[in-house]
C-alpha cells in the first residue's frame, strides 16, 4: 500500500489562481508519489491494466468527493512515472471515508509486490 497526504485544494481542476504557483504545487506532489512509489517496489506486468484503488480519507468534511480523484492526477503521474509506465493502464476504483486528522489517500495496486 502506498499511503499519500491528502491532495490539496489547489490541484482542484477548477481552482483559481496563478497557473505557475499551480504548477509549482504540482510538480512538488508528482514528485513525492514518485519518491514512495519507489520505495514500494512493485513489479509490473509488460501490458494490461493495472488495477488500483484510492481510499480517500479527508482531513475535514470540508470539500467536494466528487473531486477528489481529480486531485489526485500529480499523485497519478509520479505514480506511473516510478513505476515506468503510461498511467492510460490504470483502471482505478474509489472509496470515500470519514474525515480523519491529518487525512491521506491510502493506494493499493492490483499488482504483485517483488
Amino acid at each position: 500500500m502506498i499511503v499519500l497526504d491528502f491532495p490539496p485544494a489547489t490541484l482542484s481542476g477548477h481552482a483559481n489562481g496563478n497557473r505557475w504557483s499551480k504548477s509549482a504545487v504540482t510538480k512538488q506532489y508528482r514528485a513525492k508519489a514518485y519518491d514512495v512509489a519507489s520505495k514500494a517496489q512493485y513489479a509490473i506486468p509488460d501490458e494490461g491494466d493495472i488495477r488500483i484503488h484510492m481510499r480517500f480519507v479527508p482531513p475535514t468534511k470540508a470539500g467536494d468527493r466528487v473531486n477528489f480523484p481529480n486531485r489526485m492526477k500529480p499523485y497519478i503521474d509520479g505514480i506511473a512515472d516510478a513505476l515506468g509506465i503510461n498511467d492510460s493502464r490504470f483502471l482505478p476504483s474509489y472509496e470515500f471515508c470519514a474525515p480523519e486528522k491529518p487525512g491521506r489517500v491510502e493506494i493499493t495496486m492490483g499488482i504483485t509486490r517483488d
